[in-house]
């Protein structure tokens, strides 16, 4: 049975697109037939993040519109052959989107067997988002650590409750996933973020995952390959760990605590 997900927020800028890209790649990794879907219509990042830019032909309006088939506009991951990406449209308005246009691409999808299939969200309340998250069964909420993207998330979460086809025909709301990125346990110290627990308290729906505030994520996303393919970063180390709670595992919270740098960074300029 396939699984929809959306990847949303109510701001811009906290990660979403790097969230889809390394949480749809980590689905795959571990031999789930994924396809994830950049529905920020006239904007389009995702196939940047992917590293599969020149590679579009075909994107997901051109597929709405019938002017391609989906078999044409799909994009097979270049390092996970179970992975592919739909991308978004440069050129269309977002108005091209509607409800019986996107439920036809979900069930074609569905019918070519795809486990998963991930809704990378623009930010906000416009048509793209909406349309993003109406058919989901699952949603991932991104939220940095800061009053006004917690503020703006909260918004967000009323709308899934309310505005989704689980909502209208009475079935089991979406289940929420609350994912806090670029969390610096340091800042955290010193006053300048919330703490895991403030924005607990105030989004009220269940942690499934801290993604470290870290330089690689900038740089695997100018790289054009997703952060959780570099092993040896704390943040893909996170985005693993997503992964593994999203599919039933038990796992630790890490990269949460500050620990205070020892006398040999002190001495050489660690902070």
């Amino acid at each position: 049975m396939t699984r929809i997900v959306v990847v949303t927020s109510g701001k811009g800028g906290v990660g979403k697109t790097t969230t889809s890209a390394s949480f749809a790649s980590g689905l795959a990794m571990r031999g789930h037939k994924t396809v994830v879907i950049d529905f920020d219509v006239g904007l389009r990042n995702l196939d940047l993040i992917m590293g599969c830019e020149r590679r579009v032909v075909y994107d997901f309006v051109n597929v709405i519109q019938g002017e391609a088939t989906l078999h044409q506009a799909l994009i097979r991951d270049k390092q996970l052959e179970n992975l592919y990406i739909l991308p978004a449209s440069q050129t269309r308005d977002k108005d091209a989107l509607s409800k019986d246009t996107v439920r036809k691409v979900l069930d074609d999808l569905k019918a070519m067997d795809f486990e998963f299939i991930v809704c990378d969200s623009p930010a906000g309340i416009e048509t793209g988002a909406l349309m993003a998250s109406y058919f989901a069964d699952d949603a991932l909420v991104v939220t940095n650590p800061e009053v006004s993207s917690v503020r703006d998330s909260d918004r967000m979460l009323g709308i899934l409750s309310a505005k989704s086809l689980r909502a209208e025909t009475a079935q089991t709301p979406i289940k929420e996933h609350l994912l806090i990125t670029r969390y610096s346990p340091k800042r955290v110290l010193d006053g300048e973020m919330l703490s895991l627990k403030d924005v607990e308290d105030i989004l009220r729906i269940k942690l499934i995952g801290v993604i470290p505030e870290s330089e690689e994520v900038l740089q695997a996303s100018n790289q054009g390959v997703p952060v959780i393919h570099d092993r040896g970063c704390d943040a893909a180390a996170a985005y693993q760990d997503v992964v593994d709670r999203f599919l039933g595992d038990e796992k630790p919270l890490r990269f949460v605590d500050y620990e205070k740098p020892g006398l040999f960074k002190r001495l050489f300029g660690g902070k």
